[in-house]
């Protein structure tokens, strides 16, 4: 057996390719690996294919084709062009090298062997199992499209083409994974996206080794990115098309990974992960509204506990006028004990919700309330302005549009709640000082992470602290250094 893993090309006698397919690659050992074996003029012919990802009727009309050339057709010796004109599918490649061979026929394409050949031809009659486009419950908008990525690359690029008709769109397919060979678009206008941020993107995705990236985009994200113990997410990710094609358009480049229906944002900064598609969706007026509330939700979610935490252990810091925040009565068990036990109930609640099955959704969140809004007040392990407070932080961080940020902004949350804990005003001063210069360092193919704040940029911050009406904006946004910067004039 081991001598056919030294095959490199097309064998001329199909018993040896036979054999490389059956020994090495497991044909008629695996069951999903179909084989069939036809006689065309009195030649032998193979066909491999994979049960489950190519479709069933493009398989029996090939061989309906390729069997009927035996009552058309006369001339042996013209059989390797008899056989291809047969093929009559939309994508037909001739092939000479044997790993490309299997690799295709693993992805979901037939292989036909001919014997006294050194070359296969490759078909492709992919049909991936999947759902089919369906708007994605954590982008979720009252006016717009109703359709999403999904989980088969063809399918997620068709969805942007339908969006952006122009001869200069580039969808390059790349392969990751020695095992898994994950098949990796990278999308972009060509004659807008920076030729280095591309060039860049794509070297390193052919540096990558690894044996597979089966957990697809945060997978490749992992391996991507430079910063791996950065809890805060330095791309950004969607499933909807609409706002992958916005950001197309505007000089991004998008990463669309195979068996994932999230896609990739590159290049991509801490207030591109605040910006939702709803914005888009409203008037100028009432989107700068809506964008306004979010972000003060983000901030609440991250600084409203540490705040008034501190302003419970310091109450001479607060005016008179606010001199009602903090609890009236000290109970058995300290205040920021108690924000810590509540902000793990709350963890928990938001764990179980996840593995919770949706009919018994409900239930949960009448346990939630009973157990920690009620029992656990009156029993007087939590006061009730620490369950308010909580709440609060909580429903900020379901507000935060990118689900990657949230997250991450809760370990900001907790280093400032231990900093205030104990070291007080000071701790929670130098935890601040130290967030956000942490931000500021961070950068993703040499993007600051904290742009335009850092380093500032008055017009690009104005964009997005004003959702600006589509008619005022001119120009594509400078942090992708766009090679067509005008988006209309």
């Amino acid at each position: 057996m081991g001598q056919y893993k030294t095959l490199t090309y097309v064998s001329k006698d199909l018993k040896v390719n036979e054999n490389y397919m059956k020994y090495e690659v497991g044909a008629t050992i695996s069951y999903d690996l179909g084989f069939r074996k036809i006689s065309v003029l009195k030649r032998n012919i193979q066909l491999y294919y994979v049960n489950g990802l190519v479709d069933d009727m493009s398989v029996v009309h090939i061989l309906r084709e390729l069997i009927e050339t035996n009552d058309f057709e006369s001339k042996n010796d013209d059989i390797y062009d008899i056989i291809k004109n047969r093929l009559v599918n939309q994508q037909v490649e001739e092939v000479n090298k044997i790993d490309e061979v299997t690799d295709q026929v693993l992805s979901g394409l037939i292989a036909v062997f001919v014997d006294g050949e050194r070359k296969a031809f490759i078909v492709d009659t992919r049909h991936y199992p999947g759902r089919q486009p369906e708007e994605p419950d954590t982008e979720r908008v009252i006016r717009g499209s109703r359709d999403g990525f999904t989980e088969n690359v063809v399918e997620s690029t068709g969805l942007i083409r339908r969006r952006i008709r122009d001869k200069r769109l580039r969808n390059e397919m790349l392969r990751v994974g020695k095992r898994s060979k994950t098949d990796v678009c990278v999308s972009y206008l060509n004659d807008v996206a920076n030729d280095e941020y591309v060039k860049r993107i794509k070297d390193k995705i052919q540096e990558i080794d690894i044996d597979n990236i089966v957990m697809a985009d945060k997978a490749l994200t992992e391996l991507f990115v430079d910063y791996s113990w950065n809890p805060f997410p330095l791309v950004r990710y969607t499933e909807r098309p609409d706002v992958a094609a916005h950001h197309i358009l505007s000089g991004y480049i998008i990463l669309i990974i195979d068996t994932s229906p999230s896609v990739i944002i590159l290049p991509t900064t801490f207030f591109d992960q605040l910006e939702h598609a709803e914005e888009y969706r409203q008037t100028p007026v009432t989107g700068t509204l809506t964008r306004w509330f979010r972000i003060i939700a983000v901030l609440a979610s991250i600084y409203l506990l540490p705040i008034w935490l501190l302003f419970v252990l310091e109450p001479n810091l607060l005016p008179k006028a606010l001199s009602f925040i903090g609890p009236k009565e000290v109970g058995n068990i300290p205040v920021a004990i108690q924000i810590i036990l509540a902000d793990i109930g709350v963890e928990f609640l938001r764990m179980a919700a996840v593995h919770t099955p949706t009919p018994l959704a409900t239930a949960l969140g009448l346990i939630a309330a009973v157990l920690i809004g009620e029992i656990a007040i009156d029993v007087g392990l939590f006061s009730p302005e620490v369950i308010l407070y909580v709440a609060i932080s909580t429903v900020g961080s379901y507000v935060t549009p990118s689900y990657e940020l949230s997250v991450a902004n809760k370990s900001v949350k907790w280093f400032l709640l231990l900093m205030t804990i104990f070291f007080g005003v000071n701790g929670f001063l130098i935890g601040f000082v130290l967030n956000i210069l942490f931000w500021i360092n961070l950068k993703m193919l040499q993007t600051p992470y904290f742009w335009p704040l850092i380093p500032f940029n008055f017009f690009a911050l104005i964009r997005f602290v004003l959702r600006i009406p589509i008619p005022f904006v001119h120009t594509r946004p400078s942090i992708v250094h766009p090679k067509d910067k005008i988006r209309q004039r």
